[in-house]
């Protein structure tokens, strides 16, 4: 449908990221135009243009849910301490530290996943696959598809955002990029779970911010 040059190319046009422009390209065939388009309309070309720029400035926000279940620092940047102050910046770092607390991701993005997580995620989905009675080239073929769930499931950028689960965080932060005018970035994030990795009474704490979400 498309080649590696292809990815490559439409990268080179837009700035955006190579699983940007490989999305892109699976999503419209493999058309260039139609991708250049569909980077626009998702506000992912123009955010990337501003990805070299400066963001030193920022928040770190914190959310504690009721009782002190869950606890959640995280740190958002911005490029100036105007935007840092802005109700549409404070917002939208208070709702990223509440998804976190709901969703619990390892890591920001794809970037940062340890190399040896991925590589022991990837043989136990092929070993699933193949449990599952596929032959090994449909394994391989399937196994794109379910890495691209592991990084829904650890990404913070590739979950889908709790409060509109047709919108991912990243489109949603391309989505407040345009809105502010300025380089926004999730730098990193912290999150608590009372009595984690101890032996207790299991709660479905994430069910429970996902309500005061949307409330």
């Amino acid at each position: 449908m498309f080649t590696a040059q292809d990815v490559a190319s439409l990268r080179a046009k837009t700035g955006a990221g190579m699983m940007d422009c490989k999305n892109a390209l699976t999503e419209c065939n493999g058309d260039m135009d139609k991708a250049i388009d569909y980077l626009r309309e998702k506000g992912i070309a123009k955010a990337a243009k501003k990805a070299d720029r400066i963001a030193a400035e920022g928040v770190v926000q914190s959310y504690i849910h009721m009782g002190g279940k869950i606890g959640v620092l995280v740190e958002i940047n911005c490029e100036t301490d105007f935007v840092a102050r802005s109700e549409n910046f404070v917002q939208f770092a208070k709702n990223i530290a509440m998804h976190i607390a709901a969703t619990s991701p390892k890591y920001v993005s794809i970037s940062e996943v340890d190399p040896k997580d991925l590589e022991h995620e990837k043989e136990v989905l092929k070993t699933q696959t193949l449990n599952e009675g596929k032959p090994e080239s449909v394994a391989e073929k399937m196994l794109e598809g379910r890495i691209k769930k592991f990084y829904e499931e650890v990404c913070l950028l590739e979950q889908p955002y709790v409060k509109n689960p047709s919108q991912t965080i990243q489109e949603l932060l391309n989505e407040t990029i345009l809105t502010i005018g300025e380089k926004i970035s999730i730098r990193r994030f912290v999150r608590y779970e009372m009595g984690e990795g101890l032996e207790k009474r299991q709660d479905n704490f994430a069910e429970e911010v996902m309500s005061q979400m949307n409330k």
